[in-house]
């Protein structure tokens, strides 16, 4: 394959030469079903409707594209965790877009047997020019409006972090009461999202503290109050030893699942203290690769879910394939880390799963060119697309549509 040249940070050229052949980790599933030993969640990325405008309101999608996206994430044993912030929720997905992309993707997932769960927030709420005109009250309404809309779609939700309830709160007690509210009327267990400031920054001091012992023992309590009403916890604070000390404070029968688009191998794998399951943003590209690594933790952890798989052979393993992409993900969710999403969307397109690399919102122009061109790089060297040539034609487009 001839080289590429592609533009640095510098603003120089430098030659790079693709692939020629896929990794065998690249091409469709050689094992069926779920991984046993690991519950792991693909937050899965939306497809825009490349002939409507960024002011659409809904959020203009391809639903065509998107469904098949999300049957690609269950062909290879991983659950789909929708209408996240990954699908750009509050950069671009309006909630009435996400309400019928949850209706859409769970009567999908009843479909195809596969493993889903939804976001639920309170992006329904407007802020004003003269602040926030709402309160606690009418923030627990909206997660109730949209908690109704996920149950009867017949899907598991999952209480996101909420920009108005950080907006308006004056304290843990206020945290307490609303998720306390939600936790009694949810009709089955929900997963708790907590989301931290690097992805969102109007999230800062969430759970009533920016002392994060404080707002780690506020989140705990919540918890602990509510018994059997807690399938997990989403941890997105990209600091691996917080979520370490937090899961191992976790009661028994509560999963915690990384976020940490930093760590995931080692968060995921675990020690002889315990593991965290995924649900990752960065597994959207990284699917067909992550499920693979997952399941040798199978071979490998025999104790169910008391052990962390410490043995050689599965870890190992694991470790061996899922390390490298730890780069790529680092680039991808690097600062202003809420815009990792063009860069996840920039992947799919490269690798085949759309026919356009454009984004709700318009934030497929989010990132420089250098930094997407440096993502298909790290992309590539560790055999990320099952066709590089298409992928490496698309860059030519790209590139050419830059001047470059």
């Amino acid at each position: 394959m001839t080289l590429l040249h592609l533009p640095s940070e510098s603003r120089e050229l430098y030659a790079y030469r693709p692939r020629t052949e896929p990794a065998a980790h690249a091409g469709a599933p050689t094992t069926p079903g779920e991984p046993r030993r690991r519950v792991v969640y693909a937050a899965a990325h939306v497809v825009a409707d490349p002939f409507r405008t960024a002011a659409d309101r809904p959020a203009a999608l391809d639903w065509e594209a998107t469904l098949a996206f999300r049957r690609h994430l269950w062909s290879h044993g991983l659950g789909v965790a929708e209408a996240m912030d990954t699908a750009q929720r509050g950069m671009g997905l309006d909630w009435a877009g996400a309400a019928e992309l949850i209706r859409r993707s769970s009567a999908e997932a009843r479909a195809e047997g596969g493993r889903i769960v939804c976001g639920v927030s309170t992006d329904q709420l407007r802020p004003t020019g003269f602040g926030h005109p709402y309160d606690l009250a009418d923030i627990r309404a909206a997660y109730e409006e949209q908690l109704a809309v996920v149950e009867e779609a017949g899907s598991r939700a999952v209480l996101m972090a909420s920009r108005a309830l950080a907006a308006v709160a004056k304290g843990p007690e206020d945290y307490l009461e609303v998720y306390g509210h939600l936790l009694r009327q949810a009709t089955g267990p929900v997963v708790l999202h907590w989301l931290g400031p690097m992805f969102d920054p109007a999230l800062e001091g969430y759970w009533g503290s920016t002392d994060l012992d404080a707002a780690t023992d506020t989140f705990l309590e919540v918890i602990a109050a509510h018994p059997g009403k807690v399938d997990g916890v989403k941890i997105s604070l990209l600091d691996a030893g917080r979520e370490v000390e937090l899961r191992r404070r976790l009661p028994d029968g509560v999963r915690c699942y990384t976020g940490d688009d930093f760590h995931y191998p080692e968060l995921i794998a675990g020690d002889d203290r315990g593991f965290s399951h995924a649900l990752l943003g960065v597994f959207d590209p990284l699917a067909p690769l992550a499920a693979r690594a997952v399941r040798l933790l199978d071979d490998d952890d025999d104790d169910g879910d008391s052990g962390g798989g410490t043995g050689t052979g599965g870890v190992a393993g694991f470790r061996a394939l899922l390390d490298p992409t730890v780069e790529l993900s680092r680039h991808l969710f690097g600062a202003p880390t809420r815009h990792y999403k063009t860069g996840v969307v920039l992947l799919a397109w490269l690798a085949g799963h759309q026919s356009h690399f454009t984004m709700v919102g318009g934030l497929h122009s989010a990132r420089s060119l250098p930094h997407l061109a440096r993502a298909y790089e790290l992309a590539d060297r560790i055999g990320l697309f099952p066709d590089p040539a298409l992928a490496a034609a698309r860059v030519r487009q790209l590139l050419s549509v830059y001047g470059v």
